[in-house]
């Protein structure tokens, strides 16, 4: 549920950009090697300023993102020593859970930093077509919809995420609340649309106003993406 992105390079700054398609396409994911990757950001770390900073996109992408990658991949490699011998059986439970909490990172930063757009450059505004159609039927109107995610997202208990989601049984949209990076969503869901609201990717700018921040990043939400994701999912 991902936009293609290009292959990684850094920048002057060190963060990750575009630069031309490589020979793995599929963000986060390297095929030929097996092991997961940190995707180039889809525009520079400034562009959804004033909503979003760009030193915190910076810190947030280089830095925390980039140690979710890593811990997917060292939980992996830890479970397949188990598997073949030469682990320690009894720290499969250890690694499960750092298995666990580190494919939600990855998996939730991936589909965030796609969700977003620079305001007025593809983020921001509302939704249509299908999409509009299935949160005006399940939450009764866009403005509900809104405050209901806003409210929801600000609640969340210490760290965790904010989603609006795809439930297949009912063939209907919910918002559910995430708690660390991977407690909360339920089998089966679909995540469209996720705030993060760990403390990491507001503090430098909003410091405790987690709500100021959720309705400032309601101004860079691609919606056009989510609606990709909604189409796949209803597919």
């Amino acid at each position: 549920a991902m936009a293609r992105t290009a292959g990684a390079a850094s920048g002057s700054d060190g963060h990750q950009v575009n630069e031309g398609h490589q020979h793995h396409t599929t963000p986060g994911f390297d095929a030929e090697t097996g092991a997961y990757t940190l995707a180039p950001l889809p525009y520079a770390p400034a562009a959804l300023e004033p909503h979003i900073d760009a030193q915190t996109m910076r810190v947030h992408h280089g830095r925390h993102h980039a140690g979710y990658v890593r811990g997917l991949n060292t939980a992996l490699a830890k479970l397949q020593e188990i598997r073949t011998g030469g682990g320690d059986p009894s720290t499969v439970e250890h690694w499960s859970r750092e298995l666990s909490f580190n494919a939600g990172g990855h998996i939730n930063h991936a589909l965030f930093w796609t969700g977003m757009a620079p305001a007025g450059n593809g983020g921001g505004g509302e939704p249509d077509g299908p999409l509009r159609a299935a949160i005006d039927r399940d939450f009764g109107a866009f403005e509900q919809f809104t405050a209901h995610f806003k409210a929801a997202s600000a609640a969340v208990e210490g760290s965790g995420w904010g989603w609006l989601v795809y439930e297949p049984l009912g063939g209907r949209l919910m918002v559910t609340q995430m708690h660390s990076q991977q407690m909360g969503l339920f089998a089966s869901c679909v995540p469209l649309l996720g705030v993060d609201v760990w403390e990491h990717a507001y503090y430098l700018r909003y410091q405790n106003k987690r709500s100021d921040y959720i309705t400032a990043f309601m101004n860079v939400i691609n919606w056009p993406e989510i609606a990709r994701r909604f189409a796949a999912a209803t597919a």
